[in-house]
Formats: structure tokens, sequence, C-alpha cells
């Protein structure tokens, strides 16, 4: 008797490629007229909410070898095709109740710590989990499921992987989501599925539909969705402010859709409030592309495009007309970008504060000095590989931008001492700088450097021709210092 009921109430149906509606127990005998009536009981308290909405809350890997329907495992999974699925269940019963089982039952075992701690113990505790193994607690028992399920918990979304079927299960939690605001979930602010290579556009188009106030999303490297439902997205969440589509090779734009366009029009290019917005790696982005993106997303004050090989300085121009309030930009990698792209940039001004213009080979001492003279609050600056700098364009910088922190000229073979001496003698505050491979730098620059730049914390001396008493001194004047170095005689 006790070998019949000994199986755990989390075992699954077997081998489910979808999502299941319902999963019942999966014990081997008929359930009696007294245990029927015994759950009938102890399950009159649920609502009728919970119990003809199950909820879904798991999202589970495939299922390993020897590990199926309660042996050694109580997670639900496809066995058959081998995907991670969303799988729906009902609220876990409190206690297995079988009449001869309670008859022999031993004495209770004494009640586990973690029950102990109160309700919002278990909620802050809970919070700190991502989507799947959220979803996984709400199967433990009927308190966890009650907890697992607060709407404080579920302000985000956040899902990794990439097996897991993301179009399901963004349906799935969406629909039990919006249970008591039907087609709306009005908690649900951030959606983070970065590395789901199967989201395609139906999974944002489930997002779009459901989310409105959505204000964070992050699906970098799903190189499966496309314009359309990115259009979607920032037509329906009008409150969307921070948007990663870096590693997304087919989106080429942001911009409203038609129909959105319309209804706004004429002052549609102000509604996209975006303030945030990643395209890292979009390869087709273009400068038509960008100038659509600048003209509807007014507001933008961050936005990266590193290796997006097609724009040139042109774009730039565009971006700068509309996009005043710009402080971080990045075109590292944009091959096409010079000193008249510079010329554009500089027009920030003093709103500017980080700047990457990482192995743009077309980017000399004339574009620094328009970065410098204009943009006098610049805080970071990465002009690594920009072969074409010299010490005068170091000079330069260094007298006008005086709050720079975080610098780096690694690769710059024309930058030497008398380059290091003129940014230590202006740049007190400076705590980050990275000379690597900087041909012409010896240990006299760096000495320079360290018994004026106190604050020091990051010095990168890779493949550089520096003398082991150069690096202790740096090491002696700025203690907290990282030195970053190839000389095996330094440690």
């Amino acid at each position: 008797m006790g070998a019949n009921n000994g199986k755990q109430y989390g075992s699954e149906g077997k081998g489910s490629s979808s999502i299941s509606s319902d999963v019942s127990s999966s014990t081997d005998h008929t359930p009696t007229k007294a245990q029927k009536n015994v759950a009938t009981s102890e399950d009159s308290d649920l609502s009728m909410r919970t119990l003809s909405t199950p909820s879904p809350a798991l999202i589970c890997p495939p299922a390993l070898p020897g590990f199926q329907n309660g042996r050694g495992s109580s997670t639900s999974s496809s066995s058959i095709t081998g995907e991670t699925v969303a799988m729906v269940h009902s609220p876990p019963p409190t206690r297995l109740t079988h009449p001869l089982i309670r008859l022999a039952s031993r004495p209770q075992k004494e009640q586990a710590s973690i029950d102990r701690l109160p309700d919002h113990s278990m909620v802050q505790i809970f919070s700190f989990l991502p989507t799947n193994q959220l979803c996984r607690c709400a199967r433990v028992c009927r308190r966890w499921y009650n907890l697992a399920w607060d709407p404080r918990l579920w302000r985000t979304i956040r899902l990794t992987g990439e097996t897991i079927n993301v179009d399901r299960a963004l349906k799935v939690l969406t629909r039990r989501l919006c249970q008591d605001t039907p087609n709306v979930c009005l908690m649900l602010e951030t959606v983070i599925v970065s590395g789901c290579r199967r989201l395609t556009d139906r999974g944002l188009y489930t997002i779009a539909q459901c989310c409105p106030e959505l204000r964070r999303l992050e699906v970098s490297g799903c190189y499966n969705i496309s314009n359309e439902a990115v259009f979607d997205v920032v037509s329906l969440c009008p409150n969307l402010e921070h948007l990663d589509v870096s590693g997304c090779s087919k989106v080429t734009c942001i911009s409203l859709t038609r129909e959105a366009s319309i209804k706004l029009s004429p002052l549609h290019g102000k509604q996209i409030s975006i303030r945030y917005l990643d395209m890292t790696d979009c390869f087709v982005l273009e400068d038509e592309g960008l100038h659509t993106i600048a003209a509807h997303c007014t507001q933008l004050t961050h936005l990266y495009l590193r290796r997006c090989v097609r724009l040139t300085d042109e774009g730039l121009r565009y971006l700068v007309i509309y996009c005043t309030s710009i402080k971080e930009l990045s075109v590292s990698d944009c091959r096409f970008v010079s000193d008249f792209g510079l010329r554009e940039i500089a027009k920030l001004e003093s709103r500017l504060r980080y700047l990457s213009i990482a192995h743009c080979g077309r980017i000399t001492d004339v574009g620094i000095r328009y970065v410098a003279k204009y943009c006098s609050k610049l805080r970071y600056l990465n002009a690594r590989g920009c072969e074409g700098i010299t010490d005068h364009g170091v000079e330069y910088l260094a007298k006008n931008c005086t709050k720079l922190k975080s610098l780096d000229i690694g690769k710059c073979p024309l930058v030497s001492d008398t380059g290091l001496e003129c940014l230590a003698l202006n740049c007190f505050n400076l705590k980050r700088l990275s000379l690597k491979s900087c041909e012409s730098i010896t240990g006299q620059g760096l000495q320079i450097v360290a018994a004026n730049c106190f604050d020091l914390q990051m010095l990168n001396v890779q493949d550089c021709e520096v003398s082991v008493e150069a690096l202790r001194f740096v090491k002696r004047h700025c203690k907290r210092c990282v030195i970053e170095h190839t000389n095996p005689a330094f440690f």
C-alpha cells in the first residue's frame, strides 16, 4: 500500500511537445471514493479562478535518462522532442491524503527551517530568482505557489537559453499574469530574453499586445526578429525607454507602425519615448535607417552603434540634428566614420560624456580637436586603434577635457611620453588609462602619470616596452591601481 502512494505530486505527464493545459498527478492507482471526498474537502478553499486557470509555473529543460516521473526528479519536460517548453499545471496540493496512510503514519517530521520564514521574507528571496526558477518554486507546495505569484515578483520576466521555446513561454506567462486584468499585464515592466535564439516575431507580438506598461526590453542575440515586430512593440508600449536589439541582424530601423504613424500624425515622431538604444552588431543598419531612428526617437540619451559597418558621417549628421540630448555614443568599428563625423558629434557640446570611436581608422588629430574643443565635459573616450592620433591630439584633449576619467589610446603608435606628460599635468582625475601596444611609450612617461594621477585605478601597458622599475614606481604612488602588463619579471 505504501509503495503505491509514495510518488510525489510534482510528477507530470509524459513526453509533451507543446504547452499542456493541465498536468495531473502520476500515481499509478485509481483513487477510492474516500480519497476523492477528502481531496474535495481540502481543495474547497481554492477560488474559482485558480481552479479554472492552472498556472504556467514551469519552464524546464529536456529530461535526462533515468529521471522520469518522480524517480530522481519532479521536473516536467519533453522527453520526445528534447526541447525546453513552458508547462502549465495546477497548484500543488497541501499534502497527500489516504485514509490508510493517515492511520499508519509516523510522527510528523519537524518543520523545515525555510518554512519558518514569514511570507515577506520568502517573497524577498524569490525576488532574486530568474523566471524559470521562480516557476519551479511554484510547484513545491500550496504556500510557495501563492507566494511565487505575488504581483511584486512579476515586474520582470527574464528568460535565457538557446533551447527554450520563448514564444510559447511568453504566451503562457502573460496569460497567467492577465487573469486579474484581462488581456493586459499591468505590472510587467521589464522583459529580458537575451540569447534566446528561438524568439520570433510571434513572441514580440505577444509582448506588444499584453504589456502596455513595458519600460525595458532586451532581445540581444535574437536574430529571428524583424522590423515589423519591433515596430509593434514601440507603437503599443508608449512607456518603453530601454531597448536592446544588439545582434538582431534583421533589424534595420526603429519606428512606429504605419497605422500608429497615421493616427499620431503630425506629431508621431515625438511619441517614441526610448532613451536607451543598443543596436550593436545590427550589420545592415544604414544612414537612412539611422535617419528614421533619430527622427522618431528624439529623446535618446544613450546610443550604441558598435560594428554597424555601413554607417557613414552622413548618418551621424542626421543623428545630431534630431537627438540633441545624447550623453553616451558609440560608433566603434564603424570604418566609414571620419573626422567629418566627429565634427558633427562635437555639436552635442557639453552634453556628451561618453564617446567610443575605437578602430575608426579614418579619424586623426583633426577630429579629436573638434571633440576636445566643444565637448569639454567629456568623461570617457575610447580611441583604441585610431592610428592617426598623435601627441598633438592627446595634448589638445588633455588641455580642454580636464575632467576626463577614462582614456583608451591603445594601438596608437604615434602617441609617446610627450603626450602622456601633457595628460598627467592636466587630467588629475584620471582613473583608467589603457596604453596597450603603444610602441612609443616608455617607463619615463608612466612615472610622470603615476606622480600626478594618484587616483589611477587601472593601467593597461600590455605589449609596451616598460621596465620593472617603472611598474613598481606606479604601484608605490597609485596603491589602488591594477596594472595589466606582459612583463614576467613584475608581480
